[in-house]
């Protein structure tokens, strides 16, 4: 079964949300798992957001890069520059993607403001995972 990793600093919000998006648009043919190169918990603003369009990640944990698992990976998408740059090196057969997206966790500003960030980023990264999705049901 291919495996597909996200991966953004603390594994708290970006990666989380494209791990959600990916198990529902990818199914069940993906193995799907997400990381950090620190842990910060999961951000609950991030699991509200993903509530809101249907998809619960409430019992995600933030997790540090496994690199037996990313050294077993098809594919790995960085959400933010540390975490490509922070990345341990993967064999050449893995193919990466890069999307560079703001963490929604630096926000400031009241509840409302903060919330409209995090919906700006996970909108993003659902595009970016369904045009990925449809990229390998071409291949």
């Amino acid at each position: 079964m291919p495996k597909i990793y996200f991966l953004c600093t603390g594994n708290a919000c970006r990666s989380q949300m494209a791990e959600g998006f990916a198990r529902q648009l990818l199914g069940p043919a993906w193995e799907v798992a997400s990381a950090g190169v620190e842990i910060h918990g999961l951000n609950p603003l991030a699991v509200q957001t993903m509530a809101e369009v249907g998809i619960d990640i409430s019992d995600h944990t933030s997790k540090l890069i496994d690199v037996a698992y990313l050294n077993q990976c098809q594919i790995v998408v960085t959400l933010c520059g540390d975490a490509r740059d922070r990345c341990p090196v993967t064999p050449p057969t893995v193919t990466k993607y890069h999307w560079p997206l703001p963490d929604p966790a630096r926000a400031t500003g009241a509840t409302n403001e903060r919330l409209q960030v995090f919906r700006q980023v996970r909108d993003q990264i659902k595009l970016n995972v369904t045009t990925l999705a449809q990229t390998l049901s071409q291949n």
